[in-house]
């Protein structure tokens, strides 16, 4: 089942290409990637840290 919109999910690049982020609250990230069977939590927190 696709993520709703208001979720932003997206691609990322660079170090985390081939992972997505998805925003579970304004503040709250979580990256992921998955395939046909396997769903793999990579980091989550808030959007500053992670990326800054």
């Amino acid at each position: 089942q696709p993520v709703a919109p208001k979720h932003k999910d997206h691609p990322l690049g660079g170090e985390w290409k081939g992972w997505r982020d998805c925003h579970v609250e304004p503040d709250w990230v979580l990256i992921y990637r998955k395939d046909d069977v396997t769903l793999q939590l990579g980091r989550t927190g808030s959007h500053s840290d992670l990326f800054e």
